[in-house]
């Protein structure tokens, strides 16, 4: 226990821990904001921002590209739920607004892409790269344990050699 003070030291640094802590909320608080859409970009009519809100969280943040448009910060994330709710607002349908970000970006901007015969290539790669390996790796054990590996014949030249040895 300090005298001069009336503190103990457990006292001390529960102080300066809450310090520290609020002095890394001020620095931290701005950046939380910006994390906060803008309201201004939601629409007035409360289905069609519903709807557009269930577009976007099908669509994949091309800057994260684990999030949704609708869970992202980044700018590109922003600028595409304008552009969903731009559609939305001349009243496309789902499907439409959609096949026009599909169009512009690819599958890769859907978060679940529709089940083809590239996206079962893809997913079905490695499976069939690794039964291939070890197909190969049985083949060719098989062949090598199947047919005995034979020395060649002497030639004369060695047969007298190996004569010559035996006979010392």
């Amino acid at each position: 226990m300090n005298h001069s003070t009336g503190q103990t030291p457990r006292t001390r640094l529960r102080r300066i821990v809450t310090a520290l802590v609020l002095g890394l909320s001020v620095f931290l608080a701005p950046a939380l904001v910006l994390a906060v859409d803008d309201p201004s970009e939601m629409l007035p009519d409360t289905k069609q921002e519903a709807r557009a809100e269930a577009i976007g969280s099908q669509l994949r943040c091309l800057v994260c590209q684990n999030e949704s448009i609708e869970d992202s910060s980044a700018g590109l994330a922003r600028d595409l739920r304008r552009v969903v709710r731009e559609h939305v607002a001349k009243g496309e349908t789902d499907h439409q607004i959609m096949d026009w970000m599909v169009a512009r970006y690819g599958n890769f901007i859907r978060l679940s892409p529709p089940l083809s015969v590239g996206t079962i290539l893809l997913w079905s790669m490695p499976v069939l790269a690794l039964l291939l390996g070890l197909g190969l790796a049985f083949f060719s054990y098989r062949r090598r344990a199947a047919t005995p590996v034979a020395p060649p014949p002497l030639s004369e030249e060695e047969k007298a050699r190996l004569a010559k040895l035996a006979k010392e």
